[in-house]
């Protein structure tokens, strides 16, 4: 027999459970607000909160749904076959499989993969939180990865047009790094100044204890370290000819 999972920690005596406030949820251009009592159902049946298309076989019947649980919001892969694509609002891609849940602590988008097209709903929701009087942050030496690395103007340009994917909206988001070629061009730089430059912020950062940067996934792992970080974000598209 499997074992039990571990029981969650006990909540601290002192602090307490903040209600959660209403979701909005746009899928189109439609703007439903949904009451922490609700649930939002979204599929392909008619019978679905947001049908978002009853001819698209792609699509299961019942994808999924947003709903409240304890004060805590939730995305439900509601389908027995089909993931869902997760976009966080750093522009993380994750895939949800059926069956799976997760939580709303930001701005998602949820991708839903038809036959004929792609379908988003944007979720933002007011999320619980949980406060302790006095409370004191852990001890310890607190986590240094990159640190002392100094990001100038011309690393960030040419992170911002080498992961120019990650930080669009749908429907142009795609959680891959541009080929050198196209990001150079875009900035008018010869293709072997982007690849020195992005390279060497790589070799820098590695030597700092920025985990993953070296073999064939070592620029998904610099993106994942830039967005995560702040390094770059949406609003550096503007930077971008």
């Amino acid at each position: 027999m499997p074992a039990e999972p571990p029981a969650p920690p006990p909540m601290d005596p002192g602090s307490h459970l903040v209600p959660a406030e209403p979701a909005t949820v746009t899928v189109g251009d439609r703007e439903l607000q949904v009451d922490p009592s609700e649930e939002l159902t979204f599929g392909r049946a008619e019978t679905c909160t947001a049908c978002l298309d009853p001819t698209d076989l792609g699509i299961s019947r019942l994808a999924g749904s947003v709903s409240c649980e304890a004060g805590t919001w939730w995305v439900v892969n509601r389908s027995s076959s089909r993931p869902l694509d997760v976009i966080d609002d750093l522009g993380i891609r994750s895939v949800l499989p059926p069956g799976r849940r997760v939580t709303v602590d930001g701005p998602l988008s949820v991708v839903v993969e038809g036959s004929t097209r792609r379908h988003a709903l944007q979720v933002v929701v007011g999320t619980p939180t949980v406060t302790s009087p006095g409370a004191t942050p852990p001890g310890g030496q607190p986590t240094s990865v990159g640190e002392g690395v100094v990001i100038n103007d011309a690393d960030r340009l040419a992170l911002v047009a080498l992961f120019r994917g990650y930080l669009e909206a749908f429907p142009r988001h795609d959680p891959h790094p541009r080929s050198y070629a196209d990001a150079a061009a875009q900035l008018g730089w010869p293709r072997t100044t982007l690849v020195k430059r992005i390279e060497y912020l790589r070799t820098r950062l590695s030597n700092a204890g920025v985990p993953g940067l070296v073999g064939e996934n070592a620029l998904e792992a610099l993106a994942t370290f830039a967005l995560t970080t702040g390094v770059i974000t949406r609003e550096d598209l503007a930077l971008l000819p």
